[in-house]
């Protein structure tokens, strides 16, 4: 797939979900819970122990269902290792230009994280696909994404932190691409009861919210 029809994909779904989980296995059920609730995209973050054999077993699992992205990409040496183990995209938390250049290079879309105008910017004219504003919600949330596509209006932006399923209707209505969800749709308890069909359920609800606000934005 192009860097252009991965971007379409995501922005189609809406949504990325940021597993964090305590297992490598865990964080494969958290995909399969997902996937089974209807979002076809998923961030493992690097933070999972033994997250680059999730990546290879979500890989072998669901190629061509779910797009696999690799999360909390803080260097183009992790970067590279999880384009080999099947991640279709990268994120990271922070804004990194070697970690840009590594993704561009091999073609595979990047969305580095960035909080600032002048960061975001940066972000972006260093090739960033979108931008992962970040912690979105401790500086206004939905208020800021729509403060910064005022001077920026041609940046994809990803809001991640403070998003849920009260707030991800604004946040699109604000002007994202898509939403970075973690805990509030992934969330620790679950993953740790084995309650996946909660986790299901939840992506129904939050798929639901992004098809009612565009469907509104369009009316």
């Amino acid at each position: 797939m192009t860097s252009q029809e991965i971007l379409t994909w995501i922005t189609g779904v809406g949504i990325v979900p940021v597993v964090r989980a305590s297992s490598a296995e865990a964080a494969i059920h958290a995909v399969e819970a997902l996937h089974a609730g209807g979002i076809t995209v998923a961030e493992i973050t690097m933070t999972v122990p033994g997250a680059v054999k999730a990546l290879e077993k979500v890989t072998e699992r669901f190629g061509g269902k779910v797009l696999l992205g690799a999360g909390t990409v803080l260097d183009p040496e992790t970067a590279r290792i999880c384009m080999l183990a099947g991640a279709e995209f990268l994120v990271s938390p922070s804004l990194r230009l070697s970690v840009i250049e590594l993704a561009k290079r091999y073609s595979k879309p990047i969305f580095p994280g960035a909080l600032t105008p002048t960061e975001v910017l940066t972000a972006w004219e260093a090739g960033a696909d979108a931008v992962k504003v970040f912690p979105c919600g401790n500086v206004g949330g939905a208020k800021y994404i729509k403060a910064l596509k005022g001077p920026f209006p041609q940046i994809e932006m990803v809001p991640t932190g403070g998003v849920n399923i009260e707030t991800a209707g604004d946040f699109l209505k604000a002007g994202a691409c898509a939403l970075g969800i973690g805990g509030e749709l992934v969330d620790a308890k679950s993953i740790k009861e084995g309650k996946f069909d909660v986790i299901a359920d939840r992506a129904r609800l939050y798929l639901a919210v992004v098809a009612k606000t565009r469907a509104e934005m369009k009316a």
